[in-house]
């Protein structure tokens, strides 16, 4: 630490210590009953949306699902991948905000993500393997085990596992 800004700490530290107890206590304590930001005079707070999931008694943050599909095909069409990228937001209700992908040559995989406003579902293609590993993260009320159905429609893959994450248990 540079002597300035420890001198300025020292100053800060040595202010704190001869404040009056009482004001200390004042500057020191957060109003956790009723927590209201500051805001510009005339502005007024919009309600907080968290967007958490409450599902069988337990709150989370998000579902997260890790899909791999096997023996499945087209997983060399950026295109077609774009496409079914779009029928998996679309089926899970969930907001497309941006779709990146990337076409590798000389294997033809493809790697990329749609970013959503719930969150996101990554791909990453393996096509001289027939593997496809899928990420499908959404918090809110978006529903993100219906893009399973949409996956496994689209690449007719001849196995498809799904394991699930809760993110964010007990917030």
């Amino acid at each position: 630490m540079s002597a300035t800004l420890s001198h300025k700490f020292q100053t800060l530290d040595t202010k704190l210590h001869t404040m009056p107890a009482k004001a200390r206590t004042k500057v020191a304590e957060p109003c956790l009953e009723n927590p209201r930001p500051v805001l510009p005079a005339g502005e007024q707070v919009e309600e907080r949306k968290d967007f958490l999931i409450e599902r069988d008694g337990e709150r989370f943050a998000g579902s997260h699902l890790l899909i791999d599909l096997r023996q499945a095909h087209r997983l060399d069409d950026k295109e077609y991948i774009d496409a079914v990228l779009r029928d998996c937001v679309t089926a899970a209700g969930a907001t497309l905000l941006h779709i990146h992908l990337h076409h590798f040559t000389p294997n033809g995989g493809v790697s990329g993500v749609a970013v959503l406003a719930e969150s996101h579902i990554s791909v990453h293609t393996w096509p001289e393997y027939g593997f496809a590993a899928f990420d499908v993260f959404m918090c809110g009320a978006a529903k993100p085990h219906l893009a399973v159905d949409v996956l496994r429609k689209a690449f007719a893959p001849e196995v498809v596992t799904v394991e699930e994450r809760l993110r964010g248990r007990g917030l």
